[in-house]
């Protein structure tokens, strides 16, 4: 009888620490952590109206095409972060737009889970204006993807 219950204890041991031992699972819930640039497309003849880009291909230069063949009135891309600057190429039919976003990149600790974030700051745009026409930068800091961070007429 005594042997039974000394089994007991040390399984009830052994059972707290396994248990005591884990730990809780770590997600991350901010997705994504580090902001895309948010681009918005207007009509340059009335500047509130959004105005859908037809055929819109995207693409970094030396890399492949994000974005192919679609028509959309704002897109997400994300900037490099490991550099100072990103070059898009924005073709709109057979005339290509190019687009430089210069910035400072700083890495913030966000948690465990996710690890570290990246802010972009003193954002400054700058386009040959081929097709797009004109642009408005609503912002010097991009840490969020809430809002379009520029705005493109065309």
């Amino acid at each position: 009888m005594k042997k039974n219950s000394i089994l007991q204890i040390c399984f009830g041991f052994v059972l707290f620490f396994i248990i005591s031992g884990c730990e809780k699972d770590d997600f991350c819930t901010q997705n994504p952590v580090t902001p895309r640039l948010v681009l918005r497309f207007y009509d340059i003849n009335n500047k509130t109206q959004p105005k859908a880009v037809e055929s819109l291909y995207v693409w970094a230069s030396g890399k492949d095409s994000i974005i192919v063949n679609q028509s959309l009135d704002s897109i997400a891309i994300p900037l490099n972060s490991i550099a100072n600057e990103t070059i898009y190429n924005f073709s709109k039919g057979n005339i290509v737009n190019q687009f430089t976003i210069s910035y400072s990149p700083s890495e913030i600790y966000v948690s465990r889970s996710c690890g570290f974030k990246v802010n972009f700051n003193d954002v400054i745009f700058n386009s040959n204006n081929t097709w797009i026409l004109d642009f408005n930068a609503t912002t010097t800091t991009i840490n969020n993807q809430n809002a379009a961070h520029v705005q493109i007429f065309h």
